[in-house]
């Protein structure tokens, strides 16, 4: 496993424990999202955790895959996917990079608390657009911390000692640039917290010209 993997892997059971940190700012993501998706749409979700949200969205959509790098985060979820008997999702071990596609794309990927974490962003930007139907939907709600000097340097200091991931210091304005090059037309923003900013964005993939 990367050492990203490895991290998430060790807290995955102490991550489930926690309480959601803002639950009006989840609900407020939750119920965004939802206005997206219809049930026949056939769902990615990257960096799942341990599949509480994939479960919440699950009468809203056809098939939800649930994805996360670590194998613990996914024993967990599977498990809760069992209690509640939720037959539409599915939890695997996977990346954008090597996740199931179906033939015709999926109709929407979703990525929340997602696109920071990443080291390599872009690549994996331009993997979910390829990963989209025309006209699919990529759902992200990303942590933008800014330049942030002082936190910036707690967390390196954190990730010395392997208490921290790799955490990308991202703008709203960097990031939104970012899923746009990728081939995306943005079409809904919102801020859920809006300190510290967590950006919604809602951006479709072009419909194919021809």
């Amino acid at each position: 496993m990367t050492a990203d993997a490895t991290f998430w892997d060790r807290i995955a059971d102490r991550y489930a424990a926690r309480p959601v940190k803002n639950m009006t700012a989840y609900e407020q993501t939750l119920e965004r999202t939802r206005a997206y998706l219809r049930d026949t749409d056939t769902v990615l979700e990257l960096g799942c955790g341990t599949g509480t949200t994939a479960l919440r969205l699950a009468g809203d959509a056809g098939q939800i895959t649930a994805t996360d790098i670590a194998p613990r985060m996914i024993a967990i979820a599977r498990g809760k996917i069992a209690a509640q008997g939720a037959d539409n999702v599915a939890a695997e071990v996977a990346t954008a990079h090597d996740a199931p596609v179906p033939a015709r794309g999926y109709d929407a990927v979703l990525g929340f608390n997602y696109l920071h974490l990443l080291p390599d962003m872009e690549e994996t930007l331009a993997r979910v657009h390829a990963m989209l139907r025309p006209g699919g939907l990529f759902i992200s709600k990303t942590v933008c911390l800014g330049a942030a000097p002082h936190l910036r340097a707690l967390i390196w200091v954190m990730q010395r000692l392997g208490k921290a991931p790799h955490v990308r210091f991202l703008d709203v304005a960097t990031l939104e640039a970012a899923i746009a090059a990728q081939g995306f037309e943005i079409v809904e923003t919102g801020d859920y917290p809006a300190r510290p900013v967590s950006r919604f964005v809602v951006a479709r993939k072009a419909e194919a010209r021809g």
